[in-house]
């Protein structure tokens, strides 16, 4: 399911403790040059293996990104094949979050 920029960030401006993860599924180098605050580096390559290790409650909401959200896409895919119950993907990306939301933010 997909989740747009504006309902991500009324999600993560809720007072108190944050009921969901953010993830995004791009290249370290990628990551280096802008991300979305609370977002947790985990790459397309590698979330089969580390989602287990790094994402443990696959009961827990995931909100996946990536450049555009054509990566973040398919990692929804691996997350719901994996038994993750909630998994979204953050419409349009880094590019629609950074159009609609955080003009200041670094682009690629």
């Amino acid at each position: 399911m997909d989740l747009s920029p504006e309902e991500l960030r009324e999600m993560m401006s809720r007072p108190g403790p944050k009921g969901f993860r953010l993830v995004d599924v791009r290249e370290e180098d990628e990551f280096a040059i802008c991300r979305i605050e609370r977002a947790e580096l985990i790459p397309l390559a590698q979330l089969a293996e580390q989602a287990p290790l790094k994402l443990p409650d696959k009961g827990t909401p995931v909100v996946v990104c990536c450049h555009h959200g054509l990566r973040s896409w398919h990692a929804t895919g691996v997350l719901r094949k994996l038994g993750y119950e909630e998994v979204y993907n953050l419409a349009g990306g880094l590019e629609a979050w950074a159009d609609r939301v955080d003009p200041a933010m670094a682009r690629y």
